[in-house]
């Protein structure tokens, strides 16, 4: 919106800059939207969500899950978000516990999975979808370097995997804390710790993407990423060498959700978002990338996409222990390990 200015006298200025600025008759409300979806999916959820709200338009902030985070907490005092769609529900709970979100129930979110929205009433988010942590193993590369196939978290522990592996740092990455916040929910501290430890003998690098490490395998920079399952499904699909494979044991997992952020000056087109980011219809578009949806009646045979995913998410996932104890994870990972990680750009 262009703003005129017109000479007036003190008083008169004083009296105007206490009067809010008007949108244009009929101007689109712009919903400031923070996100972590992949690059890929901002498209077609804009325009199937401003399709059928014309009077609202979204413009996206987007970044990896642990910047997204870091951001809208450091903003507390002063949100610059309408609304959140598409980040790690244990990253929603810390805004939550912060005071941050707006409780809402979104129409139709009785719908869905109970396992996918806040328990409470009405719900501070809801959820939208779930991603895993998923073996990324470049078949061609593997074979030059005489590299068998990993089928297990264990696995990777071999000695002929040193210097093949790359994974997601996960302070900066939903994916890489949904696989360390795995690791230590199913084997317990001790043994988590120390499998980490192990794994990190074999580990080149840490990304600050969770899809890198598989479009890393992909191309071949590396026989072995750990990574997302739809990412991989992708670059197979695409033509890469690549198997995806769900680890044995079973694989940590996240869920995006959406929320409103408190304080929000559009709160109606906010809902509006809300509504429809826990309707059928978006869970329609969700599927288009996970497998698993919120929706328990949408479901999607995905090319190249890992058989039996939701059998293969850890039973023992949860989310509010994982977002109470984010903080002292992230330090202990990085004390140990973030020697490793790639420059931030």
């Amino acid at each position: 919106m262009i703003r005129r200015t017109i000479l007036l006298g003190t008083s008169a200025l004083a009296l105007l800059a206490a009067v809010p600025a008007a949108s244009p008759a009929g101007a689109a409300t712009r919903l400031t939207v923070y996100t972590a979806l992949e690059n890929e999916q901002l498209a077609p959820y804009k325009k199937a969500f401003e399709a059928d709200n014309p009077g609202v338009e979204i413009e996206w902030v987007r970044d990896s899950t642990g910047v997204v985070t870091a951001k809208l907490l450091a903003e507390k005092d002063n949100p610059k978000a309408d609304v959140v769609w598409g980040l790690a529900a244990s990253s929603l709970m810390i805004l939550d516990a912060q005071g941050m979100l707006m409780p809402y129930q979104p129409k139709g979110a009785g719908d869905l999975k109970a396992g996918f929205r806040d328990a409470k009433t009405p719900p501070a988010w809801v959820g939208m979808d779930a991603w895993m942590a998923a073996i990324c193993f470049n078949t061609v590369e593997a074979e030059k370097k005489k590299l068998p196939k990993p089928t297990s978290w264990a696995d990777l522990l071999k000695p002929e995997y040193k210097g093949q592996i790359v994974m997601p740092n996960p302070a900066s990455s939903g994916t890489g804390f949904l696989a360390v916040s795995g690791w230590l929910q199913t084997m317990g501290a001790d043994q988590g710790w120390g499998y980490m430890d192990r794994l990190n003998d074999n580990v080149a690098l840490y990304t600050h993407s969770g899809s890198k490490p598989c479009k890393m395998a992909a191309a071949g920079e590396y026989p072995i990423g750990i990574s997302i399952e739809y990412t991989g499904a992708q670059q197979k699909t695409k033509g890469a060498p690549i198997d995806v494979i769900l680890a044995s044991e079973g694989v940590g997992w996240e869920m995006e959700a959406t929320a409103i952020v408190k304080g929000t000056r559009n709160a109606e087109a906010a809902k509006a978002l809300a509504d429809w980011a826990a309707s059928r219809k978006a869970n329609e578009q969700y599927v288009n990338f996970y497998q698993v949806t919120a929706h328990p009646g949408v479901t999607k045979e995905t090319p190249n996409y890992p058989k039996n995913a939701e059998a293969a998410m850890n039973r023992t996932n949860d989310f509010a222990w994982a977002a109470a104890n984010r903080d002292r994870i992230l330090a202990d990972w990085e004390k140990r390990y973030g020697a490793k990680s790639e420059p931030k750009s």
